[in-house]
């Protein structure tokens, strides 16, 4: 067998992945239309669950269409400084598209773009690109990755707002936790991304899990069936057990190789939720398990939590992708061996 086709790293499109065509053809159809509805979509994830691999995979599609160019930003840093150099090294390929050609040069943070100015600022670069793009019926897609709700994001978004409305073809995808995007669409000086469309990722088909793990570690239908249903679905645990049988299968039986997720689940991902998490909704979670679904009364009993504080906690924990609710009345863990690991903290 060839070498380990998972990875758990953050970040890193999967050589193995189990692509979301749905949300794909949802964005780039959007986007691509004669009028576009939005020229947004935010990705609504929590850590682990595919916004970045969703986000990367629609940007290849659209790349390979010559009309378009995607620039990726990084959201650690200055957004239209990023945005201004990543733009302009991007369209150095393109035949004609300034009247004298694109010369970019650094001084600092200067930029020349055989125009008028000698160094101007970020914006001037960017709009004369968008206008030059325009012109050739070209479009731009900015990609931005785990946004936060900063100063640099606002005057980020500020901007693309007048791009908007100055009609460049600009077009934009966002992701990032609940609470970030929560912040950044109730933001008032942000109204535009109110009403972008926000795709929430749901669990990865766990048939399409158990098809992926047969073929890519030659395994049988009920070994396989065995992992993928121990994943809950969840995007990175699928990766992860995914490694690990691989790097296991001829030591360990399957039961051992999948109580060695916690280990990788805690590190990469859920003690830092558990972090993030108040008291109360610490109780509400340990009051519950990985096997069966919970009513509110049953959660109030065993963590000690008034009834009426059960919707809005419950709200919260569904926002961000910790619970869902099966059925009306009831909760239920979304992540796998949850349990398992928050009741060793």
């Amino acid at each position: 067998m060839k070498g380990n086709p998972f990875t758990i790293t953050f970040g890193k499109e999967p050589n193995l992945l189990i692509s979301r065509g749905e949300e794909t053809d949802r964005i780039v159809s959007v986007f691509t239309s004669e009028n576009p509805l939005t020229q947004s979509f935010l990705i609504e994830g929590i850590r682990g669950s595919g916004k970045t691999v969703l986000m990367t995979t629609v940007g290849k599609q659209l790349e390979e269409d010559d009309d378009w160019i995607v620039v990726n930003l990084n959201s650690s840093r200055d957004l239209l400084e990023d945005l201004a150099r990543s733009l302009s090294n991007a369209v150095k390929g393109i035949p004609d598209l300034f009247k004298h050609g694109v010369n970019v040069s650094v001084a600092g943070f200067g930029f020349g773009i055989g125009a008028s100015e000698e160094h101007p600022d970020s914006v001037s670069i960017i709009e004369d690109i968008l206008k030059a793009l325009k012109k050739k019926g070209r479009k731009l897609l900015i990609t931005i990755d785990e946004v936060i709700h900063d100063e640099n994001m606002r005057i980020f978004a500020s901007e693309f707002q007048i791009f908007l409305r100055d009609d460049y073809p600009v077009f934009l995808i966002m992701t990032g936790l609940y609470e970030n995007l929560n912040s950044i669409q109730n933001d008032p000086q942000l109204t535009f991304l109110l009403r972008s469309p926000k795709i929430n990722l749901s669990p990865l088909s766990i048939p399409a899990i158990v098809r992926e793990y047969e073929e890519a570690l030659d395994i049988d239908e009920e070994t396989a069936k065995e992992l993928a249903h121990a994943t809950k679905g969840y995007a990175f645990a699928f990766q992860a057990l995914g490694a690990l049988y691989f790097e296991n299968r001829d030591k360990l039986p399957v039961s051992k190789i999948i109580n060695k997720l916690d280990g990788i689940l805690d590190e990469f991902v859920y003690r830092k939720i558990w972090e993030g998490l108040t008291e109360i909704e610490k109780k509400f979670l340990l009051a519950m398990d990985d096997e069966h679904s919970f009513t509110a009364a049953e959660i109030c009993e065993k963590a000690g939590i008034k009834k009426s504080s059960i919707p809005k906690y419950k709200e919260r924990l569904i926002n961000i992708g910790i619970i869902h609710s099966p059925e009306y009345g009831k909760a239920e863990l979304s992540l796998p061996r949850f349990e398992h690991v928050i009741r060793l903290y």
